[in-house]
């Protein structure tokens, strides 16, 4: 049976369905960047300590965001799908998407951990750890870890509540973790003694949190699309489907920590005041993209789901306006961070060597992803859409194909300074190609759908 909040993807005016849908998530996203954010504020101003623990804390991020990256093939890959299918009142293949989906996060779970336990210690010194920072990095992670499978089951299933055309439940679920983290790290970290650890500490009883409510909300009898076991038993078509799907989301964020490994190893040879200064402007950068992806999460389900319905006007609408507004909320943000880097330094750290290197840094860093509103459009219209084999190659032309061959050639050529030019070569590089791309393949998409109509109409 067709809930009252699925149809309204795709029968309630345009502009306030999607402001409704993605405005939560926004929220959402900016709530749930509290976790590493609130984190690496109050580690950055442990006395004595902090400019060190902070770059400890940076080098974990990669190995945390490589991790959590495997929800993105359950979340980015199953969610669009499952929306998909509700838009063609296929109910039981949503739901064994749902089921099959969730199977995957306690198997991602399990092999992640064992595997990030055992290697622990090389792969955090490989990721640009140093031998005074390499114990912070340790503590931290040793802690982290007890919570993945908490992390997987939020971040992997939450999407699938935002499928339901459910975004402010959504919300809810990060808004919860996000609170507790805000009051626990300060007691932990500064009331406890217990400075990474404590850090780390409040974050898992945090996620552990959000996690319970997902999934209570996933089981109950308010959810029109819930988690049963019937739908549990692994149909490897519709896992082979997720993967497909899923994989771009998946190298989306995981190259983010292949470029953690690779940035960090460099800057690491020009000294960790440096992996600490990368560390600061990935978290800043992270307030302007998280509203894209918040935005993203918002607009995608109404996508999928009048995709399933096949009705290309509403498609082409919620493109328009959302195009539009991503494209203005990042440029507005990032040359903000730009004008004033010293002022969002000040945030992280009182280490005046730390912020002076923030501000000569940062305008190099961000003045490429001045566009990058555009690439986040259209590859998540790509996923909407379910076309996997464009949203893979435009995910690895960004952070592959791009940054890192040109992190290791810059640094070479220009020094420090290089590293940073590099990912602003690469984020305008990867904009551009992706906008043109899209612009050939949309009008195509559009037009088969208006065929299928016709001949739907003849018969």
């Amino acid at each position: 049976m067709v809930s009252e909040y699925e149809r309204r993807l795709g029968t309630d005016k345009m502009l306030p369905l999607i402001l409704r849908m993605a405005l939560p998530s926004v929220a959402a996203q900016l709530i749930n960047l509290l976790y590493s954010i609130v984190d690496r504020i109050y580690i950055g101003h442990i006395e004595n300590i902090g400019t060190d623990a902070l770059a400890g804390v940076g080098v974990t991020s990669s190995v945390i965001i490589l991790i959590s990256a495997f929800s993105s093939i359950v979340g980015g890959g199953g969610a669009p799908l499952a929306s998909i299918a509700l838009g063609k009142n296929d109910r039981k293949r949503a739901g064994t998407i749902l089921g099959n989906g969730f199977v995957l996060l306690v198997l991602f779970t399990v092999v992640t951990s064992a595997l990030t336990y055992i290697f622990m210690e090389p792969l955090l010194m490989f990721t640009g750890a140093s031998e005074d920072t390499i114990g912070y990095a340790m503590d931290y992670l040793n802690i982290y870890l007890v919570g993945t499978l908490f992390v997987m089951i939020f971040t992997g299933l939450n999407s699938f509540i935002n499928a339901q055309g459910r975004p402010t439940i959504a919300m809810v679920s990060v808004l919860i973790g996000a609170v507790l983290n805000i009051i626990l790290d300060p007691i932990f970290i500064y009331g406890l003694g217990m400075n990474v650890k404590g850090a780390a500490l409040a974050t898992v009883i945090s996620q552990f949190c959000s996690a319970v409510f997902v999934l209570g909300f996933l089981c109950s009898k308010k959810a029109s699309l819930r988690i049963e076991i019937k739908y549990m038993k692994p149909d490897f078509k519709i896992i082979g489907s997720i993967f497909a799907l899923g994989i771009a989301p998946f190298i989306m964020a995981s190259t983010e920590s292949l470029v953690g490994f690779v940035l960090n190893g460099i800057l690491k040879g020009f000294g960790d005041i440096y992996v600490s200064t990368l560390t600061v402007m990935q978290s800043a950068m992270q307030f302007a993209t998280v509203p894209l992806t918040g935005f993203a999460q918002g607009f995608v389900p109404i996508v999928s789901y009048n995709y399933g319905q096949n009705n290309p006007d509403r498609v082409k609408l919620c493109f328009k306006y959302s195009l539009a507004i991503m494209v203005s909320i990042f440029f507005i943000m990032n040359t903000f961070m730009m004008i004033f880097p010293e002022f969002i330094a000040g945030l992280f750290t009182d280490d005046t060597m730390l912020i002076e290197k923030v501000g000569e840094c940062m305008p190099l860093f961000l003045i490429g992803m001045t566009i990058f509103g555009l690439q986040r459009t259209c590859q998540n219209m790509f996923v909407a859409l379910g076309q996997s084999v464009i949203s893979l190659f435009i995910a690895l032309l960004r952070k592959v194909i791009l940054l890192v061959p040109l992190a290791i050639i810059l640094s070479q050529v220009i020094g420090v300074h290089g590293v940073f030019i590099a990912e602003s070569v690469a984020d305008a590089t990867s904009a551009t190609c992706c906008t043109i791309i899209f612009c050939i393949f949309f009008p195509r998409m559009l037009k088969k759908m208006r065929e299928n109509n016709f001949k739907k109409e003849r018969e």
